[in-house]
């Protein structure tokens, strides 16, 4: 299992689509400006549990799943997590 080391070594090359930002600020009824910057500082915050199955990375943090391409770095979706 990996342990997320390398998403937070490549900080710096998340990003995401138009569609995308729509799709998180729809989700988590966001209200910023800079949803990839958002989504970094959750990544990179003490409580975040990262975990890779497959492609993706997925990083639960503050009740919310954020999952990220592996290869891309791409901020695919966001969600709240399901009790």
């Amino acid at each position: 299992m990996d342990t997320g080391d390398e998403l937070l070594r490549n900080l710096d090359k998340l990003h995401t689509t138009e569609l995308g930002v729509e799709r998180i600020k729809r989700n988590l009824s966001l209200d910023t400006e800079d949803v990839v910057e958002w989504c970094k500082a959750k990544i990179d915050s003490a409580g975040a549990v990262i975990t890779r199955n497959g492609k993706n990375w997925y990083v639960n943090v503050d009740e919310l799943i954020l999952t990220v391409n592996a290869y891309s770095y791409t901020i695919i979706t966001a969600h709240k997590e399901k009790k």
